[in-house]
């Protein structure tokens, strides 16, 4: 009885982030009230006492803290970088006026540039970029979509390209060259398909330009920008070096620009430019509805909730691959945070070990399916506001090549992982 409610709540809630808008009630005020309920539920409704699901408590908010503090740093670093102007060093690679050559260079950026920043991050730069480039409409839809697309991409080979795949990097599920090496081409795959289709859909037209670009460089604007990508994609290396959480390797990074920038603008007297204007920027919002999600997410899991669900998934559909899959599917409309969550609640760690099959399908599939449908990704939301990209255009446009790549993803990955394991 007491599990039949939380898991009526858990869906009650989940409506109520999804349908944020209509409601008009922040996801995140949701999410933070869902894990307090949750909580508080479990403990009416069960025979424990506070007391005794305390300790348990800790120890999943000890867990959800890494995750925290870790995007704490990532995001004030990109902000960092940001506002110095830095982004403008990726417009300046960009000189060509044919649509394909166009399209091939915004994929590849923005491709290789979420596996180092992050996929939300990532779509706004280059989005950014494609509207002082790109005057006509339609086009621009299409270039953005493909953004969508290219960044959820990036994103899942790289530990520190999405939030889930961080998830999964920072509980030790996978590794960072692993996860490197296993999902790059899988995850390169199902981009091309898409990126092919609208190549030959567009057969080599011009670009109608526009001249917009009123941003002010900043000083030091192409230093910030270097030495934050450094700081960025020195964390696994930290991490494999001194084998200390991924959390440790950011706040160094942060540190360390943070120190610097103090140093350079301290003559100039450009407090704007410095750590502690920036951090209050950062996207707390954010920040706290994964906190909510993960903290009603570890009160299923206590719960048993989770551990039932893998059973009955293990009963009703046997092979495990197509369970991912679906779970893929499934995070176009679900949102992957707490998919992925529960994923690592329901399957132990001594029964699927580090860089098990499992989890390199989790991480390609959770990161690649939120790009079939706009909603399906925080890329995919804000790119739909920036651009007001409509959710039916986008499914009668964009969603079919998107899906073929998905499917075709995961049968790459699927053979590479039976060639190695041959």
């Amino acid at each position: 009885m007491s599990n039949t409610l939380l898991v009526i709540l858990f869906i009650v809630g989940y409506a109520a982030i999804a349908l944020e808008h209509p409601i008009r009630v922040n996801k995140t005020a949701t999410a933070l009230l869902l894990a307090v309920v949750s909580w508080v539920m479990l403990i009416m409704l069960t025979n424990e006492t506070a007391n005794e699901l305390l300790p348990e408590l800790s120890h999943h908010l000890s867990d959800i803290s890494e995750i925290v503090f870790f995007l704490m740093g990532a995001m004030t670093i990109v902000e960092l970088i940001d506002t110095h102007r830095g982004f403008r060093v990726v417009s300046t690679l960009v000189k060509t006026k044919n649509k394909v050559s166009l399209l091939w260079i915004i994929c590849f950026i923005t491709f290789f540039l979420s596996a180092i920043l992050d996929n939300l991050t990532t779509s706004i730069v280059m989005v950014s970029i494609l509207r002082k480039m790109i005057d006509d409409k339609k086009d621009r839809m299409i270039f953005a979509s493909m953004v969508i697309v290219a960044a959820n991409a990036g994103g899942a080979w790289s530990p520190i390209g999405d939030v889930t795949t961080t998830m999964l990097w920072i509980g030790g599920q996978i590794s960072a060259v692993n996860i490197i090496e296993t999902l790059f081409i899988p995850s390169l795959v199902s981009l091309l398909i898409p990126l092919i289709y609208f190549t030959i859909k567009m057969k080599g037209e011009k670009i109608a330009e526009t001249e917009n670009d009123t941003e002010v460089p900043q000083p030091y604007s192409t230093h910030i920008f270097i030495l934050g990508i450094l700081s960025l994609i020195s964390v696994p290396v930290f991490k494999q070096l001194t084998h200390l959480p991924p959390y440790m390797g950011i706040l160094l990074g942060l540190s360390i620009m943070w120190v610097i920038t103090e140093i350079l603008h301290s003559k100039r007297e450009r407090k704007d430019l410095q750590v502690a204007s920036v951090l209050g920027k950062i996207d707390l919002s954010s920040i706290l509805f994964f906190v909510g999600i993960l903290l009603t997410v570890a009160a299923l899991q206590t719960a048993g909730i989770l551990e039932l669900t893998s059973t009955w998934l293990d009963t009703t559909i046997p092979n495990k691959d197509i369970v991912v899959t679906l779970l893929g599917v499934a995070s176009s409309i679900i949102d992957n945070v707490p998919l992925v969550a529960a994923t690592i609640g329901m399957y132990p760690l001594h029964v699927f070990p580090m860089d098990d099959k499992l989890w390199e399908m989790i991480a390609f599939c959770a990161g690649t399916g939120g790009s079939l449908l706009i909603i399906g990704s925080a890329a995919g939301v804000v790119v739909m506001g920036m651009e007001n990209i409509s959710f039916g255009w986008y499914l009668k446009k964009i969603s079919i090549p998107v899906l073929i790549g998905y499917l075709v993803g995961v049968g790459c990955y699927l053979v590479i992982y039976a060639a190695i394991h041959s």
